[in-house]
């Protein structure tokens, strides 16, 4: 590389005057001779080869990624696809069932709307009001009391209070609401709430599915067994086999004996009987609340049984 000598001059006279640095004239080119150019460093053939291969490497991932991103993006449509799919299918499921129990409390409600309203109808069409005078003779004949268990509860604030009944204007019907369980066991849970203070419940007599009655409370006190009547009416619980409810034979045979009895006793009618439903709604006797055919036509069986009563005492 040349090197070229810097040169000074004087400028300028008198105060002006001053020295500066001349600077070399560029040498031109001639006529026939090429610039010159700044030469680079050659790269060399295998770091060209090296180049091309990352180059192509390059090109490969990116391809590679390219794919990976599409199959990436395949994959979160298709989760996204599945999740909306399921959502909108739990959505429908649970609106399906708020409208199933929905339907279902509806029709729970107008069915015991209309059970009621049938049993008014059916109370206003087949029980006729009938004068006291008509069983006036099965008063005044003698009946027998039947046979009866007693087997008392103990005087405790759950099932036996002790409290005086001050009057009778009514005999309700139940049902134990425990398929296959004996008069005395029913009788057991009456006692065992004495300790266990789970509820307050009982009721005057127990008739087991065999046709025993039982006789929890005297019927000068009162018991638990109709919330709002408990001070005016006494109460009679039956055993059951069957889911129906449907009683046995000789639960039936007892039932109407001892309904009788009381109705002699307290000198009531037979529309004086009622089912626990007759008061409150409540779904006791069961398959007498179902089978309101089935109810009535104990009312005219316990007729029947007065009337009989009272043509054998006369005779």
């Amino acid at each position: 590389m040349e090197t070229q000598e810097l040169e000074w001059i004087d400028v300028g006279d008198g105060a002006n005057a001053h020295t500066v640095r001349r600077q070399p004239e560029r040498r031109r080119p001639s006529a026939g001779e090429q610039p010159r150019r700044r030469e680079r460093n050659p790269v060399p053939r295998d770091n060209t080869r090296q180049a091309a291969a990352l180059e192509g490497r390059r090109r490969q991932i990116s391809d590679e990624e390219r794919i990976r991103r599409k199959k990436r993006r395949r994959q979160a449509k298709i989760a996204r696809t599945i999740l909306l799919t399921a959502t909108f299918c739990m959505i429908i499921g649970t609106l399906s069932v708020i409208a199933v129990i929905v339907n279902y409390l509806y029709g729970e409600t107008n069915e015991k709307n209309d059970a009621q309203a049938v049993s008014k109808t059916l109370v206003e069409k087949q029980t006729v009001p009938q004068d006291i005078r008509k069983w006036g003779a099965f008063y005044a004949t003698p009946l027998e009391q039947p046979e009866l268990v007693v087997d008392l509860l103990t005087v405790n604030e759950y099932s036996r209070p002790g409290e005086a009944l001050p009057e009778v204007k009514n005999i309700f019907v139940h049902y134990t609401a425990n398929a296959g369980t004996t008069a005395e066991q029913n009788k057991s849970y009456f006692q065992s709430l004495a300790e266990t203070h789970e509820r307050s419940a009982s009721a005057h007599f127990i008739i087991g599915y065999d046709g025993v009655i039982v006789q929890c409370i005297p019927t000068a006190e009162i018991a638990y067994a109709v919330r709002e009547r408990n001070y005016d009416s006494i109460s009679i619980e039956c055993c059951f086999l069957e889911d129906s409810g449907i009683f046995t034979q000789d639960t039936y045979n007892s039932l109407l004996e001892l309904t009788a009895w009381l109705l002699h006793k307290y000198e009531l009618k037979p529309e004086d009987v009622l089912r626990h439903y007759d008061e409150g709604g409540k779904i006791c006797p069961k398959y007498y609340v179902e089978h309101e055919d089935a109810w009535y036509q104990f009312l005219k069986d316990l007729e029947t049984y007065m009337e009989r009563a009272t043509d054998v005492n006369m005779r």
